[in-house]
């Protein structure tokens, strides 16, 4: 029987209600496939400030190195928004990534035909559709120092923030993302905004130095604002995307909406080594919180993603990915993804429609 350590992580929100069905799911898979799961939940987010002060407390961390995946739910809130910046919630996430050394982000925004008209956009537009966001994670305006509010000598205070990228930084995302488009469709759009960023120009330059190794793979580029504007108006044209930090973080949430909610998408964070960690691309949504009309599927695909990026257990992941479709094709919908004749279920409800898919 396989084995592994799995840290959850609940956070904030909705975090607690749909980490618990993805654990259901999890052990009925693990059941049928004879894989164990040892689970260890730790705090992170706002709910480790108000118990440690801290939104990653170091336990929690050393408990995720210890561990085989991490799957994190939910974090934040606006019960935390008035906290100093290094002291919010997201800070821990940030800690989290560069603690364990994630620095790939996958972020699939794939258009499944039972939800085709819950998009806003046209089905013309998005039928069909199946992207794969490739973000860097750990470098550009986030982590780029120097960073912070000054006051300047006229005592006008001056925020800072600097983009930046190491050419091996740039490297090492450029192939992820290049071995992730030879098992797709072999096409890789580049983004940057290379006409005004230096630290674009560097990027666009690796990353086309680099494709000289993937003689395979079609390689293209787009600035970010003709980016975004060609995901709402084709965006059947991309396939897989590979773009820094902060064009990223924008550009894959705009991809989510394509599919028509954001409580469908799954997220993968890798790094050359040790575990990853797996998590749903949407927030919190503390105005639902407690009230189980949470959609569970994003958190339920994310432990499907674990088991195949993390685990290397395809099996037991096409299993749960093949759960959720036939709970849709059944009909069955929270109320962020409802429609006319459709069953509408909580939350609860939800993953105990997923579990009996299961079997």
């Amino acid at each position: 029987m396989a084995h592994y350590r799995v840290t959850l992580l609940p956070g904030d929100g909705i975090g607690p209600e749909i980490m618990a069905v993805a654990v259901d799911v999890l052990k009925r898979v693990g059941q049928q496939l004879e894989i164990q799961f040892e689970f260890h939940e730790a705090l992170m987010g706002g709910a480790s400030i108000d118990a440690t002060g801290n939104p990653l407390p170091a336990e929690t961390l050393e408990t995720c190195r210890d561990s085989d995946a991490v799957l994190l739910a939910a974090i934040g809130g606006t019960k935390w928004d008035s906290l100093p910046n290094d002291q919010r919630p997201e800070r821990g996430l940030l800690g989290l990534r560069a603690g364990l050394g994630l620095f790939a982000n996958l972020r699939p925004a794939q258009i499944l035909p039972q939800l085709v008209d819950a998009s806003t956009l046209k089905r013309e537009v998005v039928e069909g559709v199946d992207i794969m966001v490739v973000r860097e994670l750990t470098g550009g305006i986030y982590f780029g120092q120097p960073r912070g509010i000054f006051a300047t000598e006229t005592g006008e205070k001056r925020g800072v923030n600097t983009m930046v990228y190491s050419e091996s930084e740039i490297d090492r995302i450029g192939r992820v993302a290049f071995e992730t488009a030879r098992k797709r469709s072999k096409r890789l759009c580049s983004v940057d905004k290379s006409n005004v960023l230096e630290v674009s120009q560097l990027w666009r330059d690796r990353i086309t130095q680099l494709s000289q190794e993937y003689p395979d793979v079609e390689l293209s580029h787009l600035y970010v604002d003709n980016a975004a504007m060609q995901l709402l108006r084709y965006p059947k044209q991309f396939d897989t995307i590979v773009t820094g930090n902060l064009f990223g973080d924008i550009l894959s949430d705009a991809a989510a909406m394509l599919t028509g909610s954001i409580g469908m998408l799954p997220s993968a964070s890798l790094g050359a080594s040790g575990p990853g960690v797996f998590e749903p691309v949407h927030g919190s949504a503390p105005d639902i919180a407690g009230q189980d009309k949470a959609n569970p599927i994003a958190q339920v695909l994310s432990a499907a993603m674990m088991l195949r990026y993390g685990l290397n257990e395809p099996e037991a992941a096409n299993r749960i990915e093949q759960a959720v479709l036939k709970v849709l094709d059944q009909g069955d919908r929270t109320g962020d993804i409802m429609s006319a004749g459709m069953n509408l279920l909580g939350c609860r409800a939800m993953g105990e429609a997923i579990v009996k898919a299961l079997d």
